[in-house]
């Protein structure tokens, strides 16, 4: 028995209590719910009324234009139906999340949810005839729409991201022994790479326990959107070929015989292990055709096995006598009064079957804040941080085999790498594992190259858009994103230059986004510190692994709770305004702006200036649009009124230009940052090459000074 079964279902026999779970409950039953599933997809896309089927069908019973998906709802169904049972009578403390992949299966979705009684159409949740006629006459319904999101109850992954659902899961079960995690991947995800690194990525995981089991689903049903996949051209052998050799053992099944799928699945259950073992994993791959239990023809036109059963299989029934004809068949093939009552609840035939809700997971130790007066200065701060928070657990540290090079110590020197740290060559799969992790609760931080951060844009904008909604339906308070972004381009090789991803990020003008840029390594850590105890953020601090300079720390409870401050130990003005404002955005820039700012002082005592630091550049944006923005009186206070500024950034120019030009103050600041240099060069001449070195910072900001007064 392994340790999963002990933990998940606190049964002494874990084979035989999942056999009896899957028993207890009658084939008819199952079968029962999963017809109740796919007449609710179906029905969802096509009827306007008459949603019991109660009179015989008629054209004004239908949507003049039906819309929807409904290849991918059948399998997607038919994993629902036969995982309702193990999930309704798990024990208390276990916790079975399902993740759908397939964003399209939104009809599957929200028929699970009606089925659950959780879903809520605007008057409340509960079965009614009349809940019943919104979920279906009004779908897709504009307040959830018609996809897999989190406005939908008990989804915790938006479906769609197209790829991530393997590694989210496996982030969903690390450090959770109670945890049961099914992901539902299709066959367009499986083209993925992250899905690929995730399959051969769980060998990184061995020994880092205990977790929870990850059971995946493949959908192999032959089809993507728009024509056969990949998967369609290995047979039986292949296909079991290729799985053994990532390191699992498949069980295949077409799903034309439930009973016999019910004892495989008894079977799965029985030989699940912890994510952490090294034995081989269980993987089902259900080959069931797309758009299965729907039309096959209308007509010598084809539509079983074709890209016409993706969306709505019969394009326009309403006035075409075949098409109606097929979709009359369809629809009561399923025989919905028997899974139906006149007052649209699901009988109790189907009701047999239904998992219900689960109680929420226990909840976790929260963040313990770093003990600031400890030994540990300059860069040593920031490892120190991570060691201390991963002391009290529910904390992980992704990183793509970097975290040497970016000398961050785990304290596992002679002892191996501690267990909360998993290393794996793929941003990408970091970034989903991580993002399992912070969805179930618990905090993670990524560290990685500058570089290659921006490898995760597009799934970071994903699941911002996850996280917006999940906010929407109520839930706030999750685990914020941290992403430690290190080993900047500045001492780095040609191709190891890319700051993109900060850009790229404000560009999505996400309210919880904040770019970190603190001028030391002591900042640095007391801002990840802040970071891991915050949530419902998205924090990327970007901090040079090469600290050589410290500044003094006063200011800095400033730079912390406004996003910047005035170091009055390099400003010449006092209170009144001065000549010109330099003001500095990370580390390499305050090192040369603050050498800039000495020599014009001892030089050119005749001009003053105003010396700020910009510890959060989001700050500079407009109130309207970033809520932790500088307010109108603050910014002044900073920046002037009038006045020529000069802004030293680490990152692109492009991030700073595009805030301050949406506060609509931009003409008077002069920003200066990283700029490609087209070929390789050291350190001091891609300075030179950006005009970031101290002399020609110095001479840039006297020539501003001379302008104004010419």
């Amino acid at each position: 028995m392994t340790m999963t079964a002990r933990t998940l279902l606190a049964a002494a026999d874990w084979p035989s209590a999942a056999a009896e779970a899957l028993e207890a409950i009658p084939d008819a039953a199952v079968d029962a719910y999963w017809r109740a599933l796919n007449y609710l997809s179906a029905a969802q896309l096509y009827l306007a009324d008459n949603v019991r089927l109660e009179q015989p069908l008629h054209p004004d019973d239908l949507k003049a234009v039906p819309r929807g998906h409904w290849g991918v709802c059948p399998p997607v169904n038919f994993a629902l139906a036969h995982l309702g049972p193990l999930i309704a009578l798990s024990p208390p403390g276990s916790d079975v999340v399902i993740v759908h992949g397939a964003g399209h299966a939104g009809p599957s979705a929200l028929a699970a949810a009606y089925l659950n009684n959780t879903l809520d159409l605007g008057s409340g949740t509960g079965w009614s005839m009349p809940n019943l006629r919104t979920l279906i006459s009004q779908f897709p319904n504009t307040d959830l729409g018609g996809e897999i999101t989190p406005l939908i109850p008990g989804i915790r992954y938006t479906g769609g991201q197209l790829g991530p659902a393997l590694a989210v899961a496996q982030g969903m079960a690390f450090d959770a022994p109670h945890r049961l995690v099914v992901p539902l991947i299709g066959d367009g995800e499986m083209e993925t790479p992250i899905t690929a690194a995730a399959w051969t990525g769980r060998r990184a995981l061995i020994g880092t326990g205990p977790h929870g089991a990850v059971l995946p689903i493949v959908l192999a049903n032959g089809l993507k959107m728009g024509g056969a996949s990949l998967l369609a051209g290995l047979d039986e052998k292949a296909l079991c070929g290729y799985f053994t050799g990532l390191g699992y053992r498949p069980f295949v099944h077409d799903g034309r015989d439930e009973p016999g799928f019910r004892r495989m699945l008894a079977q799965v259950l029985s030989d699940l292990t912890p994510l952490d073992a090294n034995a081989p994993q269980p993987v089902i791959v259900l080959t069931m055709p797309k758009g299965h239990t729907g039309p096959t023809c209308v007509g010598d036109r084809q539509i079983a096995g074709t890209p016409a059963v993706h969306k709505t299989p019969l394009t326009c029934p309403k006035d075409d006598d075949a098409e109606f004809a097929a979709l009359t068949a369809w629809l009561t093939s399923y025989r919905p009064r028997e899974l139906f009552t006149a007052q649209g609840h699901p009988t109790i035939l189907v009701r047999q079957a239904l998992p219900g809700s689960q109680p929420p997971a226990p909840a976790l130790v929260g963040p313990r804040r770093w003990d600031r007066t400890g030994e540990d200065t300059g860069w040593r701060a920031v490892s120190a941080v991570i060691r201390q928070r991963a002391q009290d657990g529910g904390f992980r540290l992704f990183s793509p085999d970097e975290l040497t090079s970016n000398k961050i110590d785990t304290g596992g020197e002679g002892t191996g790498t501690p267990p909360w740290t998993v290393e794996v060559l793929s941003e990408e799969l970091c970034h989903g594992w991580l993002q399992g992790y912070t969805e179930s609760g618990r905090d993670a931080l990524l560290a990685t190259y500058e570089a290659f951060a921006p490898i995760n844009t597009s799934l970071l904008v994903q699941h911002l858009k996850h996280r917006r909604l999940a906010a929407a339906a109520g839930r706030r308070g999750q685990p914020s994103l941290n992403y430690l972004i290190t080993s900047l381009g500045w001492r780095n090789t040609y191709t190891h230059q890319n700051p993109g991803l900060a850009a790229a990020m404000a560009e999505t003008e996400e309210p919880s986004l904040h770019v970190y840029t603190p001028a030391d390594a002591h900042r640095a850590a007391v801002v990840l510190d802040a970071m891991l105890a915050s949530t419902d953020q998205l924090n990327l601090l970007i901090s040079d692994k090469h600290h050589r300079h410290t500044f003094p720390t006063g200011p800095f409870s400033r730079e912390l709770a406004l996003g910047a401050a005035v170091w009055p130990h390099l400003t010449t003005c006092g209170s009144a305004d001065p000549d010109l404002v330099l003001a500095s955005a990370g580390d390499v820039a305050a090192r040369e702006l603050t050498a800039a700012a000495r020599h014009i002082t001892t030089g050119h005592p005749e001009v003053t200036i105003r010396y700020v630091h910009i510890n959060d550049l989001t700050t500079l944006g407009p109130p309207t649009t970033w809520p932790h923005a500088l307010s109108e009186t603050d910014f002044a206070d900073l920046f002037g009124r009038g006045l020529p500024v000069l802004i030293v950034t680490s990152t692109t120019p492009g991030i700073i230009r595009s805030l301050l030009a949406a506060r609509g103050d931009a003409d008077r600041f002069h920003i200066t940052g990283y700029r490609d240099p087209g070929r390789p060069l050291h350190h001091a001449a891609l300075l030179d090459h950006c005009s970031m070195s101290a002399p020609q910072l110095a001479a840039r900001a006297l020539a501003l000074h001379k302008e104004r007064r010419s």
